[in-house]
C-alpha cells in the first residue's frame, strides 16, 4: 500500500501563490537568467551555475513536485511572492525605471506582460 504524504495547508498556499506569481516558464526564466548573467563576459565551463540569485533557487523550486520541498525551498517560495508583490506594487512611470522593474521582476520569473 501507497501512503501519500500529506502537506501541510500552508505549504498549500505557498505552492500556489506561488506558481501564481511565478509566471515565466522554468525554461524561458533559465534563458533570461543565463543572459542576464552573461554580462560582458563569456560564460564558464558549466552556465548554470553562473545564474543569477535568486533566479537560479526558484529554478530549483519550479523542478521540483510539491511533495519534496524542504523547508529552504519553502522559504525562497515565500521570499519570491514577497518580492514580487512588493515589486508589483511600485510600478514606475516611464522610462529606463520601467525597463528596469520589468527586469528585476523577470529576474524573478514573473513577466508583467503575461496575463493572469
Amino acid at each position: 500500500m501507497v501512503r501519500e504524504k500529506r502537506l501541510d495547508p500552508e505549504v498549500e498556499v505557498i505552492w500556489d501563490d506561488f506558481h501564481a506569481e511565478v509566471n515565466v516558464p522554468s525554461e524561458q526564466l533559465r534563458q533570461w537568467l543565463l543572459t542576464r548573467g552573461s554580462g560582458e563576459e563569456s560564460f564558464g565551463p558549466n552556465p548554470d551555475l553562473d545564474l543569477p540569485e535568486p533566479g537560479r533557487q526558484i529554478l530549483r523550486v519550479l523542478s521540483k513536485r510539491k511533495v519534496d520541498l524542504t523547508p529552504e525551498d519553502i522559504a525562497v517560495m515565500r521570499e519570491a511572492i514577497d518580492r514580487i508583490r512588493a515589486l508589483t506594487a511600485e510600478k514606475p512611470r516611464g522610462g529606463n525605471a520601467d525597463d528596469e522593474w520589468r527586469h528585476s521582476l523577470l529576474d524573478l520569473g514573473h513577466d508583467v506582460l503575461v496575463e493572469r
